[in-house]
């Protein structure tokens, strides 16, 4: 059978071949530790459940709106207005099936072949995909460690083009947890402005901050940039709902109906339970998210005090999510690995410590490491990191 070109594009996930072999060698009985979860390793809170299981019980399991449930949608634009102060109407609101189909989505509804997207590395790793499988091109500007991994207004200006649709703006960030203040997102909107770029702003992590730090919006910044911006958000991080899978965007109410024109010759609609699972998690009291954020910053202070001692590794302390995305090229060259991901391989290998390379998202000198997991775990996968580099030191 011949594949589609579409799917002949995709470029493989770099996490398959770790995840793989951590998974194989579990089975074999070795004691692995995985840093590589990109979900929160708390359970889904209490009352949470007891809503799905009541909803479940009193008989809603059917279909529903294609976009979402029109109480749900209600409680979305309350939660932009509580957390960001922006007046939101439901008619603004597509609710997916998790943030990643609600991008899927997105990018289906609004580009056409030869489109551009402005993506700034480090970058989740479905963002170049999803843009590939709509027919666009990713345009990827490179950022440094040295800035915080943020991208420079000069450098988005320099990669516009007249078939640039669409930028990207992720923060808090996947992978590094950099985050943007009100500045230097003002300074990028500008941009985005004058060239009428659309601003596709990633803030799924917008919860999860550390150090005093505050999230910042981009739609916040003005009239005009709250009309350029589409926002994508879900309960997955914030609640710990990764497997409920509901994620939602807020925006231009032409962009809504399309995409959710759309969903309903693809998904139909998102499970109906999980959209009073998060109804519950909006509509409740927020003192979980700040227990469990509380105790994320807990682990990322000595995770990453840990970290830094160890000889060959440097990291920008993040701001936000749960990963800290540390450059071991040093490191690895040290050990006698000129790449980072055979290097990586080679940790699991002998350390039996699974990190993910950082070549899937656009930086292939770092890794990132999950705190997503009991500080224990953290501990000892950097002890065992440590011991790694420092028995295959070459002289």
């Amino acid at each position: 059978m011949e594949l589609s070109e579409r799917v002949k594009t995709l470029t493989p996930s770099s996490t398959l071949a770790i995840t793989a072999k951590a998974n194989e060698l579990k089975a074999e009985g070795h004691n692995v530790i995985g840093l590589g979860a990109g979900e929160p390793d708390f359970n889904t809170p209490e009352h949470i459940i007891e809503a799905a299981y009541k909803a479940a019980k009193e008989g809603h399991t059917k279909y529903t709106p294609s976009g979402g449930l029109p109480q749900l949608k209600k409680d979305i634009t309350e939660k932009f207005h509580r957390d960001l102060g922006l007046d939101i109407e439901s008619g603004q609101i597509f609710v997916g099936t998790g943030a990643k189909h609600v991008l899927y989505t997105l990018f289906q509804a609004v580009l056409d072949p030869g489109d551009e997207v402005v993506i700034p590395a480090p970058y989740w790793v479905s963002y170049t995909e999803q843009v590939k499988l709509a027919g666009g091109k990713p345009v990827i500007v490179e950022t440094e460690e040295k800035n915080d991994f943020k991208m420079s207004p000069e450098e988005l200006e320099s990669a516009i083009t007249d078939k640039t649709k669409a930028l990207i703006v992720n923060s808090p960030s996947n992978p590094t947890g950099m985050l943007y203040n009100a500045d230097e997102l003002r300074a990028l909107g500008d941009i985005c402005l004058k060239h009428d770029v659309l601003i596709v702003s990633d803030e799924i992590y917008d919860r999860l901050i550390y150090d005093g730090a505050s999230h910042v919006s981009i739609a916040q910044l003005s009239p005009e940039l709250k009309k350029q911006t589409i926002l994508v958000n879900g309960v997955s991080k914030t609640y710990s709902m990764t497997g409920w899978r509901i994620g939602y965007a807020a925006g231009n109410t032409d962009l809504i109906k399309a995409m959710t024109s759309l969903a309903s010759h693809s998904t139909s609609n998102p499970v109906t339970v999980s959209q009073f699972a998060a109804m519950a998690a909006l509509e409740n009291s927020q003192d979980i998210v700040e227990e469990m954020r509380v105790e994320f910053e807990k682990r990322l202070n000595a995770a990453y005090e840990r970290l830094v001692s160890i000889p060959g590794v440097t990291c920008v302390k993040p701001k936000g999510a749960f990963y800290l995305f540390p450059n071991v090229k040093d490191a690895a060259a040290k050990s006698g690995y000129d790449d980072v991901a055979d290097w990586a391989s080679a940790l699991l290998k002998e350390q039996k410590v699974a990190v993910i390379p950082g070549e899937g998202f656009g930086s292939p000198d770092n890794i990132r490491l999950s705190y997503a997991t009991s500080l224990e775990n953290i501990q000892e996968a950097l002890d065992r990191i440590e011991n790694f580099i420092q028995a295959n030191t070459k002289d």
